[in-house]
């Protein structure tokens, strides 16, 4: 018996990397995983790696009404959330210069407004105590080369981890 029986989790961007990782320690664990995604190669290798153990959801991070479904989708089919995992990101890095309003709105709408309205959506499913764990960035906290936008996102989320 692990220590996460039983429980219900959600790990946004859990398809690759960290999330897939995350997502298979707690389910070695023994909880009940639901892992997001948006690139269907992905979200594909993500279900062959983690089996009928985990729920794949197609999810796009940076949409509102994409976070507002995902909550709704959770809430049909689950009685709780136990733990929230929101990893999914973008970590583009280029010069302050090159930077587009487009890919800034993008950036900021995956790794600022979608975590916080998903965390507002999901608000009735979380269980008491639960727990909601923001992925961060080092460089929310030092400088680095070409990491203006992401390293505002990043401060931002922290800031709202804080709240």
């Amino acid at each position: 018996m692990g220590r996460l029986t039983d429980k219900y989790t959600l790990i946004t961007g859990g398809t690759s990397g960290i999330g897939l990782a995350t997502a298979q320690a707690f389910i070695a664990e023994g909880a009940r995983v639901a892992v997001t995604g948006r690139n269907p190669d992905t979200l594909a290798e993500a279900e062959r790696i983690l089996g009928d153990k985990a729920w794949v959801i197609p999810t796009d991070a940076g949409d509102i009404s994409s976070q507002k479904a995902l909550a709704e989708s959770l809430t049909a089919r689950w009685p709780r959330l136990d733990a929230v995992f929101l990893n999914a990101g973008d970590v583009t890095h280029a010069p302050l210069e090159v930077w587009q309003e487009e890919a800034w709105d993008r950036l900021m709408n995956i790794n600022l407004k979608g975590p916080f309205f998903l965390i507002q959506a999901l608000l009735p499913l979380l269980n008491n105590p639960s727990s909601v764990i923001l992925c961060g960035s080092v460089s929310a906290r030092i400088g680095l080369p070409t990491s203006s936008a992401c390293a505002a996102s990043k401060a931002a989320l922290l800031s709202l981890a804080r709240t």
